[in-house]
């Protein structure tokens, strides 16, 4: 089981190989029965961030959203990183966990899509 830990030390902009996209997100935190929560963001190959700071750092969260070339919602969990002061306010940076591969290859191919401007629909 190789996995690859990244120097929480380094900034996000020296470590993003993965362009980041304008996505709207539900949440909720991992075990809560609370409603769902849409939030603005954007979503990269490795997790996603969004406008708002409702949740500490190592919290587990749930994640809904919908991409135009899958044709269901897909349901995620990630784990928050940071939350930090962003351009417009507190942002929340995420980290996917356990994404399953076909999950994974959805989202690189809409990055890989919006990426080179031809977006599937």
């Amino acid at each position: 089981m190789a996995e690859r830990n990244e120097s929480p030390g380094l900034r996000g902009e020296e470590r993003r190989e993965s362009p980041r996209v304008p996505m709207r997100f539900l949440v909720r935190r991992v075990g809560s029965e609370a409603s769902f929560e849409a939030r603005e963001g954007d979503l990269s190959l490795g997790g996603c961030a969004w406008q708002g700071g409702t949740l500490e750092a190592g919290a587990q969260v749930e994640l809904r959203f919908l991409l135009p070339s899958v044709p269901d919602e897909l349901n995620v969990r990630g784990e928050v990183l940071q939350v930090r002061e962003g351009q417009k306010g507190l942002a929340t940076h995420v980290r996917f966990l356990e994404l399953p591969v076909d999950v994974e290859l959805s989202i690189a191919r809409y990055l890989d899509d919006v990426e080179l401007g031809a977006p599937k629909s």
